[in-house]
C-alpha cells in the first residue's frame, strides 16, 4: 500500500512541475525590459496602434507576418515561422540573422535573464 501512494504522489509532483511554463522568466521583469527594449517600436495591447513595429499583443503563437494593418517586409511574410517562445529566443538574440531582410533593426536581447523575463511577459498577452 505505501508503495501504491508513494508512486501516486511522485506522479503527481511529476505532473504539476510539467504542467509549469516552458521559461523561467518573471513577467513583471519581462514587462521592464519590455519597456526599455521594445515600447519605443511596439504596442503590448489588443488595441494598441501599429507602430514602426506590429503590436506584439497575441504575439506567442502566432505566425509571423500576419498581425493585422501592419506592412511586413516580403522577407518576413515569407519566412513560414511561428511565435513560439523557442523561436521568439532565437529571433529575439539576432533578428537579422534568422529573418534575412526583416525591417527590424534591433540588433538583439544578448542577456539571458531579461531575454527569458521578456518571454515569460509577452506570453502573458493574450
Amino acid at each position: 500500500m505505501g508503495r501504491i501512494l508513494m508512486r501516486g504522489a511522485l506522479a503527481a509532483a511529476l505532473l504539476a512541475l510539467s504542467s509549469g511554463p516552458a521559461f523561467a522568466g518573471s513577467p513583471a521583469q519581462g514587462a521592464k525590459v519590455f519597456a526599455s527594449q521594445c515600447s519605443a517600436c511596439h504596442g503590448n495591447r489588443a488595441n494598441s496602434p501599429q507602430a514602426v513595429g506590429p503590436r506584439l499583443f497575441g504575439v506567442v503563437g502566432r505566425h509571423a507576418g500576419t498581425s493585422p494593418g501592419y506592412v511586413y517586409s516580403p522577407a518576413m511574410k515569407g519566412s513560414g515561422l511561428v511565435w513560439t517562445t523557442d523561436q521568439l529566443k532565437v529571433y529575439l538574440k539576432s533578428p537579422a540573422k534568422v529573418v534575412h531582410g526583416t525591417k527590424m533593426p534591433y540588433s538583439g536581447l544578448n542577456n539571458p535573464a531579461q531575454l527569458e523575463d521578456l518571454l515569460a511577459y509577452l506570453a502573458t498577452l493574450h
